[in-house]
C-alpha cells in the first residue's frame, strides 16, 4: 500500500522519465522544444490527455467546453476528421459525447486505452512509454492538419 505522497512521487518520476525520453522528438509543427506530457493544443477547451494509472494507460482528446451544445459542436467537428485520425494512429479509438467525470462535470472524449499497465510498477514503464509515444506523435500530426478548423 502506497501513501498519497509515495503515489505522487512515483507518478511524477514516470512523467519526468517520459518527458526526458520524448525531449529529442520534434513536433509536427517543427518545434524542437515540446512539452509532450503537457501538450498544448492552443485551442480553449480542447486538450490532449495522457494517463498512466494502476491498471491502465490511455491517451485521448478531451473536449471540456461548459456549454454542452458547443461541446457537441466541437465533437461533431472531430467526427468529420475521424478517418484522418484513424489514418494517423492506424487504429480505431473510442468516441463518447457527454461523459461525466468524477466531479460531475460533462466532457466528451476520443481515446485509446490499454489495460494491464501499472505506472506503479517500473517494469511496466517501457510498455507505457511504447503505448503513449507513437500515439501522442500521431495526435500531433493529426492536429497539425485540422487545428485551423478549430481556431476562432
Amino acid at each position: 500500500m502506497y501513501s498519497k505522497a509515495e503515489l505522487a512521487k512515483i507518478r511524477k518520476e514516470f512523467w519526468t522519465t517520459f518527458g526526458q525520453y520524448m525531449k529529442p522528438v520534434p513536433s509536427a509543427f517543427g518545434h524542437s522544444k515540446m512539452n509532450w506530457q503537457n501538450y498544448k493544443t492552443g485551442v480553449k477547451d480542447i486538450y490532449f490527455r495522457m494517463k498512466a494509472e494502476r491498471d491502465f494507460a490511455s491517451i485521448g482528446i478531451e473536449i471540456t467546453h461548459k456549454d454542452e451544445e458547443l461541446q457537441a459542436l466541437f465533437f461533431q467537428q472531430f467526427q468529420q476528421f475521424r478517418k484522418l485520425l484513424e489514418a494517423e494512429t492506424q487504429e480505431v479509438w473510442d468516441w463518447e459525447l457527454h461523459a461525466s467525470d468524477d466531479f460531475g462535470q460533462t466532457y466528451s472524449y476520443i481515446q485509446c486505452y490499454q489495460a494491464g499497465l501499472n505506472v506503479l510498477n517500473k517494469e511496466h514503464w517501457p510498455a507505457i512509454i511504447s503505448f503513449l509515444k507513437p500515439r501522442i506523435m500521431a495526435l500531433d500530426r493529426f492536429w497539425e492538419n485540422i487545428k485551423p478548423g478549430f481556431e476562432e
